[in-house]
């Protein structure tokens, strides 16, 4: 079950720096055709540049969630079984609420002066790939704190069948 979650974890990681890369090309291609400053404009790009960062959240998020869901429902001792799911269900909403806020101090401390931050109305004038690296360094330093973690679990033995 960890190691599901952990390889989940890894995933998503890849898939932030594909998605940054991705974002870094698009990037590119609008300064190249000169649509930086046209918020409206529609980049000329295959929508199949996408694929590969979803294909890669949508298994990280498999690997993951299915592992807590497991891990917080099996670890539990049999009389907290539904107090487990609910933990599981927290942590995703806190997950939410902490994008939020993460998205809310990248705005503030990139942004200011009159000038647009990381994250702007103009996606061509931002940098998301910036945020999109900023997110796997933070990702590498939530596995390597996971590793070390799970390294130290000892899982409950206790399984039904």
């Amino acid at each position: 079950m960890l190691q599901r979650i952990g390889i989940g974890i890894l995933i998503s990681i890849v898939s932030m720096v594909v998605a940054a890369v991705v974002e870094t090309k698009r990037l590119e291609t609008a300064r190249e055709y000169g649509l930086l400053d046209d918020p409206n404009a529609t980049i000329p790009m295959k929508i199949w540049w996408l694929l590969p960062q979803y294909l890669l959240a949508g298994a990280g998020d498999v690997f993951a969630i299915v592992g807590m869901q497991e891990f917080f429902y099996e670890q539990m001792p049999s009389d907290l079984k539904s107090m487990g799911l609910a933990l599981y269900l927290s942590i995703i909403g806190i997950g939410s609420f902490l994008s939020s806020f993460l998205i809310s101090i990248v705005g503030k401390m990139t942004g200011g002066d009159g000038e647009d931050g990381w994250i702007c109305d103009n996606m061509n004038g931002g940098h998301i790939d910036y945020f999109y690296y900023l997110l796997a360094g933070i990702s590498v330093g939530v596995f390597v704190m996971y590793i070390y973690v799970a390294r130290s679990y000892v899982y409950n033995r206790e399984r039904g069948l």
